[in-house]
């Protein structure tokens, strides 16, 4: 069963995905090396960066750890700067 979700749902989840991408370049790492760093596949690192998963808390806290921020630094979007 396909996930349906709204169109401001889906920039959210693509505005995420791009702050991932953004800080995982400038940390120099691959999605190779951020997905092994952890522990994720690197499948999962580029669907989350396209902004096609509804990526779980538990796998952002991962994914910032592996970037070396906070949580709080990936989820936070213009709207609540």
């Amino acid at each position: 069963m396909q996930k349906l979700y709204s169109k401001e749902d889906k920039e959210f989840l693509a505005k995420i995905g791009l702050k991932i991408r953004v800080r995982r370049l400038a940390s120099g790492l691959s999605q190779e090396k951020l997905a092994f760093a952890s522990k994720l596949d690197r499948t999962y690192i580029g669907s989350v960066e396209r902004g096609e998963r509804n990526i779980s808390v538990i796998n952002l806290r991962k994914i910032s750890s592996a970037l070396k921020i906070n949580l709080h630094e990936l989820l936070m979007t213009e709207e609540h700067e």
